[in-house]
């Protein structure tokens, strides 16, 4: 079979090797592919894999060869799987691979809006330590995590390890989902409304899937609702969040900062106004990009590709 894959540089820049998938079948890589050239190069396919380039009704119409699809992620929302389920065409995920990594990365941004360490490394390089004379300096605030409220708002794997990890820390916990399940084992825990979340939380955490009925949801009125000592991470979808209501809330002082690894748009744009919003931290889609959890993705995408070959595909999410 002739496997394709669509964009791969961000699955393997050069230390997650395609050895297994290339041993599966006729085997071309590309690390990125633009939308005039996904027909061209997909073309002869019986396999293709795709991270972030899209699958379109038109694209799969084109494809007549195509047998299969493994998208190299969770979100799946680039493959019209409807056009591929009338053609019989099982679409595949990844479903867990970055549970770990993704709830590491939130406390990433967390611990750095509590002590913001690089900021002061720069600062002391530039001689601001020494100038001051005093043994000790901060140029913000420094907080401590025990005591505080972690708010979650979608309580799925990601959301659960990430109030493990709050926990740890010793903060309350407090989680919103649709579909609430078993409450954790730990304590202080309590279920709440969204609304309820954002307006008593001093942490916000975003871990919910992207739905046609929550694009924008975290709009001025929920920030409104927020403690201005508060502080919001999405590690989840940009989409979920008004930019420009998130922007206002920042630079009018109303919320004490936010941090984002997506946003609407990737690569950002230059005229989204969280570029210039006041206390916001802003970082490159990279909150799943450990080596771990890569290979963990990869591994995953061979055993949907050997599995899909064995005539029993897996992780088929249409």
């Amino acid at each position: 079979m002739k496997i394709v894959v669509l964009d791969g540089f961000t699955l393997n820049p050069g230390d997650n090797s395609w050895d297994e998938v290339a041993a599966l079948g006729e085997f071309t890589v590309y690390d990125r592919t633009p939308p005039d050239q996904i027909v061209e190069r997909a073309c002869g396919a019986q396999i293709v894999l795709t991270n972030k380039t899209p699958l379109s009704a038109e694209t799969i119409a084109a494809l007549p060869d195509l047998q299969f699809v493994s998208v190299l992620a969770t979100g799946f929302n680039i493959v019209d799987t409807q056009a591929a389920r009338s053609r019989n065409i099982p679409v595949s995920n990844v479903p867990v691979y970055g549970t770990d990594t993704v709830a590491q990365y939130v406390f990433a941004l967390l611990l750095n809006h509590c002590h913001h360490v690089a900021h002061h490394d720069a600062k002391v390089k530039e001689g601001e330590w020494a100038r001051r004379g005093d043994f000790c300096f901060w140029d913000f605030p420094l907080h401590e995590l025990r005591g505080r409220v972690m708010g979650i708002v979608g309580f799925g794997r990601i959301g659960r390890r990430t109030g493990e990890l709050a926990n740890a820390f010793g903060m309350t916990v407090w989680a919103a989902d649709v579909q609430q399940g078993a409450a954790p084992d730990y304590e202080p825990f309590e279920w709440k409304t969204i609304e309820e979340v954002f307006a008593g939380a001093d942490v916000v955490s975003l871990h919910c899937p992207q739905t046609e009925d929550n694009v924008g949801f975290v709009n001025a009125a929920l920030l409104n609702s927020m403690k201005p000592t508060a502080f919001l991470i999405n590690t989840s979808r940009g989409a979920l969040v008004n930019e420009a209501d998130l922007a206002a809330a920042l630079n009018e002082g109303r919320i004490a900062g936010a941090a984002v690894d997506v946003v609407s748009a990737e690569p950002i744009r230059d005229d989204n106004p969280l570029l210039a919003a006041k206390n916001c931290l802003i970082t490159p889609h990279m909150a799943w990009g450990t080596v771990e959890a890569r290979k963990r993705l990869m591994a995953t995408t061979v055993e949907n590709i050997r599995a899909f070959q064995a005539g029993a595909p897996v992780h088929v999410v249409n």
